[in-house]
């Protein structure tokens, strides 16, 4: 799968979240995330060495999440940002969960790497 070229799409519910299997499947395109019990969700926190570093990035993912149109659960504390993704009009896991996922960790490495 090549999650980076691809676009969130538009859910309003009426389709099924992912089953376990197929979560695990998209799981291995966004390395660094976890699904929590359920696989009703994915999460993952993120290290940095400031709180401006933090803050950031949280304003990067941002600008993504209202571009794709898909919005994340966003927890800061200092130097961890925490994550978290689902389709909340499916209660469950979507592509566009792992979309959003992938572009974050390209971001993140962007940020990181730079």
């Amino acid at each position: 799968m090549d999650l980076l070229s691809k676009k969130c799409k538009p859910c309003e519910g009426g389709v099924d979240p992912f089953d376990a299997e197929t979560a695990h499947v998209y799981l291995l395109d966004t390395p660094g995330w976890e699904i929590d019990n359920d696989s009703k969700k994915i999460e993952r926190k993120f290290r940095f060495k400031k709180f401006i570093n933090s803050i950031d990035f949280v304003n990067s993912v941002a600008d993504l999440a209202e571009s794709e149109g898909h919005h994340p659960d966003i927890f800061v504390s200092f130097n961890l940002v925490n994550l978290t993704l689902m389709t909340h009009a499916i209660k469950g896991l979507s592509e566009n969960d792992f979309i959003l996922a992938a572009k974050i960790n390209n971001i993140y490495n962007k940020i990181s790497n730079g």
